[in-house]
């Protein structure tokens, strides 16, 4: 199994992520810089919500949704942040490596819980089926559902 993103890696992301505001001629204080700092800590995806309440929980200033959201916006656009759908009506953010680096999603059905998976196995098997296709993939992603060890061992008690 690949492993996730390093620390060293996020920080890296976080140094491109200034660079690239930067030089898109945009302030990269504030409630941008937060979220960018706050992303360059998770391993994996987080909604402007849960984004918005570990701020809070941060000392310091605290952004407002809609200043979070703008953010989330700008780091879209600028090719910074993926928009992660995992099903449901929540979208969840999560850094945009420039070396096309990422992982897969597991989410429990029960707990909400969000795991980062990476699977270089898995990554080959699909390069392939896209060869034997003839299909040029620009993107892919992966999201298994079902139950995590937590929920799945308190509904055998």
């Amino acid at each position: 199994m690949r492993r996730v993103t390093t620390a060293r890696e996020r920080a890296d992301w976080a140094r491109h992520a200034e660079a690239s505001i930067s030089a898109a001629g945009l302030r990269a204080g504030g409630a941008r810089k937060a979220v960018v700092d706050l992303l360059a800590r998770q391993e994996c995806c987080l909604s402007a919500q849960e984004i918005r309440d570990a701020l809070a929980a941060e000392p310091g200033p605290t952004p407002g949704m809609a200043s979070v959201y703008r953010a989330l916006d700008t780091l879209a656009d600028l090719h910074l942040v993926h928009r992660v759908d995992l099903g449901g009506q929540v979208a969840r953010f999560e850094p945009a490596r420039a070396d096309g680096e990422h992982h897969h999603h597991a989410v429990c059905r029960e707990c909400g819980g969000v795991t980062p998976i990476g699977d270089d196995a898995l990554e080959q098997a699909l390069h392939g089926m896209a060869d034997r296709l003839s299909f040029e993939v620009d993107a892919h992603d992966i999201t298994l559902h079902g139950r995590c060890a937590a929920c799945a061992g308190r509904g055998e008690r």
